[in-house]
């Protein structure tokens, strides 16, 4: 079978991808540094520890290994961090990718799809938001993504490469039969963190402003089921392999969930309350942001199968409680 080389392939995405590839045909072959990703994730492949910063290590990998293409994960992605230290962001996200690239071209390895964000729009003007929307990023984690963008692009019309970057919104939910899932330390994102608080392994859910211009006050954000975001990541790679061209694609489902609504659907999949902390709007915030998935959907037939809040809310409830809800446990 054609191994394919997954930077990041013990964190969350990476992991439910390299479950997809395995499924489609190929071998992944997870290269992470373990220092946000976990080991007993690594299930369908092959595992090189290494820092995607590693020249020599990245080199002597794909000699060995000999893939047919790189699935791109590996990189920071907490805003405000990004933010506070936003040379440690660029080195990470913008200086390895380079070195991982330079990796690629010495081997004769000519495809990438790499994991990009639809935080490379910053503030749009429209929504839904389309490809066309202009990318004005807020924040150094945006800016080192939309960086890595332009990389690829350059390197596509200097050096040939074939790339694919995928802009998706907010990532949620785990693997539906439990393999892999959601496990962040901290963990930022609003439904680990509810389900978290719901289950009393932290005493409260911070809620970032209830006064926004939404019917109920909170943001609004498209959440895509990560197992669908999986399987479009390979109907990106089979793509590119089949020769049809670069893209930068849009990965949504194209509806919007505000907070309560996902906090009222935490509620009945758990039966338990969740205790809310109110706090002021984090600077930056958009208050709606939706993605327009059609192109995605004309040309990779990317369309979701788990749109169901409650739905995606279950299959993180699943895994969370298999595998860190401890009520005598402090989250921060």
């Amino acid at each position: 079978m054609p191994s394919v080389l997954v930077t990041g392939g013990a964190g969350y995405v990476g992991s439910h991808a390299c479950k997809a590839l395995a499924a489609a045909g190929f071998t992944p072959i997870t290269y992470d540094d373990l220092s946000t990703g976990h080991r007993d994730l690594v299930r369908w492949g092959p595992f090189e520890e290494g820092s995607v910063g590693d020249g020599e290590r990245l080199s002597s990998v794909i000699a060995r290994h000999r893939p047919v293409a790189v699935l791109h994960f590996a990189a920071l992605s907490l805003v405000g961090e990004s933010v506070r230290d936003p040379a440690r962001y660029y080195r990470t996200n913008v200086a390895s990718t380079l070195t991982l690239l330079e990796a690629m071209r010495r081997h004769h390895v000519e495809a990438m799809v790499f994991s990009s964000t639809c935080a490379t729009y910053g503030l749009p003007d429209r929504v839904p938001i389309t490809e066309d929307t202009p990318q004005r990023p807020i924040n150094p984690y945006g800016w080192s993504k939309l960086m890595v963008e332009r990389l690829m692009a350059d390197h596509g019309s200097a050096y040939g490469l074939q790339w694919a970057a995928l802009r998706y919104f907010n990532a949620a939910g785990a693997d539906p039969d439990g393999e892999t899932g959601e496990d962040h330390e901290p963990e930022t994102h609003l439904i680990p963190r509810a389900l978290l608080a719901a289950a009393g392994a932290m005493p409260a859910m911070d809620l970032f402003g209830a006064d926004w211009p939404t019917p109920d006050g909170t943001c609004i954000r498209d959440y895509v089921h990560v197992d669908d975001l999986a399987r479009w990541h390979v109907q990106a790679l089979v793509h590119l392999l089949s020769g049809k061209g670069s893209l930068a694609l849009n990965l949504g489902t194209g509806k919007g969930w505000s907070v309560r609504q996902v906090l009222a659907a935490v509620e009945r999949v758990t039966g338990r309350p969740v205790p809310i902390r109110m706090a002021p709007r984090r600077e930056g915030d958009p208050p709606v942001l939706v993605a327009d998935p059609s192109r995605a959907c004309a040309l990779l037939g990317a369309e979701a199968r788990i749109t169901d809040m409650e739905t995606i809310v279950e299959t993180a409830w699943r895994f969370l409680k298999g595998r860190r809800v401890q009520p005598e446990r402090k989250v921060m």
